[in-house]
């Protein structure tokens, strides 16, 4: 088990789904964790799962978790966040950039609309996923890199996924989350004389909330639970030789491989390739 004790971390959209599981699996690895989403009237709520629910669920595990309202559309909600940070921790040893307003609103009027031609999208849907999603991790970012270049370390994860390399059903998803990886990988040339690393990370099929609500409508023989993803992360932070893995894009089951660690269920799921994903 990976061993955060005394580090400082931020999990972003951490009320529900892999932000959740990620804030878990940091807490279970006894860092401290500070977690943000939407207040509640603020976000889609035909999903259960709230901040404060998730900071309860972490302090179960012996973490110290706090949970602060913010909606990451806003800068200057996002800059207050880590204002907070710094003054009551003086440090940020990890940001998580995971917050996304993509899933939201996948049907509009009754009909299923994620998967139609992109001259038949809402351009809404461009805005979540690059307001809620490409924007709000560049600016998080923006705030947590002077507090890690004064300390000479840190690690940022943005959680991204395979539609940034193969087409899967929705032109935006698949230009905002390579555009995501681009932002990891010149992020960590400009972090890497700062010992400060950059990454994405791409989960496999996770048993979120949602997918678990329609769950006749997928194949969850393989799936992972959304604290599985938060072990990667903690064993990612946890590596000596992090550096290494700078600007590389890495995938959760197989850094389960590569450090040891499993799901709650003692398994190790296979990892999803160009191929399978």
């Amino acid at each position: 088990m990976s061993d955060l004790t005394g580090k400082v971390s931020l999990v972003t959209g951490a009320s529900r789904g892999v932000g959740r599981g990620i804030a878990l699996g940091l807490g279970e690895a006894k860092a401290t964790v500070y977690i943000t989403a939407r207040p509640q009237g603020q976000g889609a709520e035909e999903v259960s799962g709230t901040l404060g629910e998730t900071a309860d669920l972490v302090r179960n595990l012996g973490a110290k978790c706090v949970a602060i309202g913010c909606d990451h559309r806003d800068a200057h909600q996002i800059k207050a966040v880590f204002d907070q940070i710094k003054n009551e921790e003086g440090r940020l040893d990890l940001l998580v950039n995971n917050v996304w307003g993509g899933y939201e609103k996948m049907s509009e009027n009754g009909e299923f609309t994620w998967n139609k031609p992109f001259w038949d999208q809402n351009l809404a849907r461009w805005d979540a996923m690059f307001v809620s999603g490409v924007r709000a991790h560049f600016i998080s970012s923006q705030y947590a890199a002077p507090i890690m270049i004064s300390q000479k370390s840190g690690l940022i994860v943005n959680i991204s996924f395979w539609s940034a390399k193969k087409y899967l059903g929705n032109a935006i998803y698949g230009a905002s989350k390579a555009a995501t990886d681009k932002l990891s990988s010149d992020m960590a040339e400009e972090l890497r004389k700062y010992n400060i690393a950059s990454v994405s990370l791409y989960p496999g099929p996770v048993r979120t909330e949602r997918v678990v609500q329609a769950k006749e409508f997928f194949n969850l023989t393989n799936s992972e639970s959304p604290q599985f993803v938060g072990r990667a992360v903690a064993a990612l932070a946890s590596d000596p030789n992090l550096m290494q893995k700078s600007g590389k894009v890495l995938v959760a089951a197989e850094l389960a491989r590569e450090y040891g660690f499993t799901d709650l269920d003692g398994k190790t799921p296979p990892p999803l390739t160009f191929d399978t994903a």
